[in-house]
């Protein structure tokens, strides 16, 4: 059996806790490996590393830091296929959908190549009598990351590249579902030639993320997960005078609309509420069907949904996979079978679903529920996994009502072909990430993301320029060179003349 270690200062490292969990494989329901749960001792050493690391690192010119990134792109490149086959073992999505988890983190890495040009300052000349004002971008300090489960490498690259290029050293705590990714991180980077202490690891639960929060040489703190624990963590981290960038729950529509291409509404609900069995942030969880719409596209998902190809994620012609532990497969159970409950009408069961081979996996078939209202659980809810709602609404002004009423605002989607309506949804709707005809907008790395309302506490985005923000201190320096002659004190505020 494997065992899963921290990284501390450039070499891996058991800790000293002595407390351990089981790592599984979804497809099998087997354990597969142990896995230490660091704390405050094992938070101690990760950070007095990086704190020893950061004098030098920060002040490594940052073409310099840029280049190690480029050497760690070139190898997470040469190594694409084997960081796929770590996340699809350990979290149950299938390999493509894997890879393509992979690219993600590489583009945010290769943004974060660009760092030269993007701490740049500005500078103006004889603002007063001879005075000239300029301003810099400087590193905070020793910062940290908390990662879910869903992406073990994506998230973990939304911060940690834009952090270390802006001088940092940083300490990743990665979900202790799926950890194996973050160590073969941690050694990539030592690789490309990031010098010990940079980057740390470690693995652990609640008692690592409270120790992270409290550790008073910790500046910022990023995270990404559900709702409650992001507003945890958001309070207790600004209560101490850290910087906080914590990335919340979702519960991502879809509007349809009547003059909508079905066939590529219908191909759009598929991947988007299906794929990765639904455990994404930014996946569709409800249909907003506008008028007459509703039946033609339950018509076209019913059986689609029933012919999903359920398997091991490793099988080339696997669909979706399955999720991550039994017990999250359990809950989503919960949901639907509280759905029916309701009265939502369910239109394509899950439930009960045998792969064979793998008969002790933990997973569930694509599920479909129609006429769900919004005061249902399955709507108010973030479900995380393969269950699809459709509402029925008369209209677009209540299809905008509803998606701005509900509390999540991660991302949103509408299917129309007319102009007029897509510009007005954009302007109109109140959520962080909008597709038009794009069903999971999720930005590009020299963009940014975030949602609003409570998909988002704090004030800045994941990576991008709201990376590099949050990651960095704006300081401002006015300079005089004083003349041979004194002028004496002067008593006022220093203004052109």
């Amino acid at each position: 059996m494997k065992k899963i270690t921290h990284f501390i200062n450039g070499q891996p490292h058991e800790g000293r806790s002595n407390r351990y969990t089981e790592g599984f494989n979804p497809a099998t329901g087997e354990v597969v490996s142990s896995i230490c749960l660091g704390g405050a001792e094992e938070v101690d050493l990760a950070v007095a590393a990086a704190r020893a690391a950061f004098p030098a690192w920060s002040e490594t010119p940052a073409l310099k830091r840029a280049r190690v990134l480029f050497n760690f792109k070139a190898l997470l490149d040469k190594h694409q296929d084997e960081l796929a086959a770590l996340i699809t073992r350990e979290h149950g999505k299938v390999f493509s959908d894997a890879l393509g988890e992979v690219t993600r983190g590489i583009e945010v890495v290769e943004f974060a190549c660009g760092i030269p040009h993007l701490l740049k300052g500005q500078y103006t000349e004889q603002i007063g009598g001879g005075i000239d004002n300029w301003s810099m971008r400087q590193p905070l300090g020793v910062v940290a990351g908390i990662t879910p489960f869903n992406f073990p490498m994506m998230v973990p690259c939304w911060m940690f590249p834009v952090a270390i290029a802006c001088g940092n050293t940083f300490v990743l705590k990665p979900s202790e579902r799926d950890p194996s990714v973050s160590l073969r991180l941690a050694e990539l980077l030592r690789e490309a030639g990031l010098p010990d202490g940079v980057f740390n690891v470690v693995q652990g639960d609640k008692q690592a993320v409270d120790a992270l929060i409290a550790h008073p040489e910790v500046e910022a703190l990023s995270f990404v997960g559900s709702t409650p624990i992001a507003q945890y963590i958001y309070a207790e981290g600004t209560r101490r005078g850290k910087r906080v960038q914590a990335l919340g729950g979702a519960k991502n529509h879809l509007v349809v609309m009547p003059d909508a291409n079905l066939d590529q509404v219908t191909d759009a609900l598929m991947g988007a509420a299906y794929g990765s069995a639904g455990e994404r942030c930014m996946a569709i969880s409800v249909a907003v069907a506008v008028g007459d719409v509703a039946d033609k596209v339950i018509e076209r998902l019913k059986p689609r949904v029933q012919a999903l190809v359920v398997k091991d994620g490793m099988q080339p012609d696997a669909e979706m996979g399955p999720l991550v532990t039994a017990q999250h497969r359990n809950k989503v159970m919960g949901y639907i079978e509280d759905g029916i409950a309701a009265g939502a009408h369910l239109v394509v069961d899950g439930r009960g679903l045998q792969v064979p081979g793998n008969e002790k996996g933990f997973f569930l078939g694509g599920t479909l529920f129609d006429n769900v209202k919004p005061h249902m659980n399955i709507y108010r809810e973030e479900i995380f996994g393969p269950v699809l709602c459709v509402v029925r609404v008369p209209d677009f002004a209540s299809a905008v009502d509803l998606v701005n009423a509900h509390e999540f605002a991660n991302g949103v989607a509408c299917f129309t072909s007319d102009g007029g309506v897509a510009r007005a949804f954009a302007r109109q709707i109140k959520v962080g990430m909008v597709g038009i005809n794009v069903p999971i907008p999720v930005p590009m790395a020299w963009h940014s993301f975030g949602g609003w309302k409570r998909s988002l506490f704090g004030d800045h985005h994941a990576y991008g320029e709201e990376g590099i923000r949050f990651y960095s201190r704006y300081k401002s320096v006015m300079q005089r060179w004083p003349d041979s002659i004194s002028k004496g004190a002067e008593f006022t505020m220093p203004v052109a003349k």
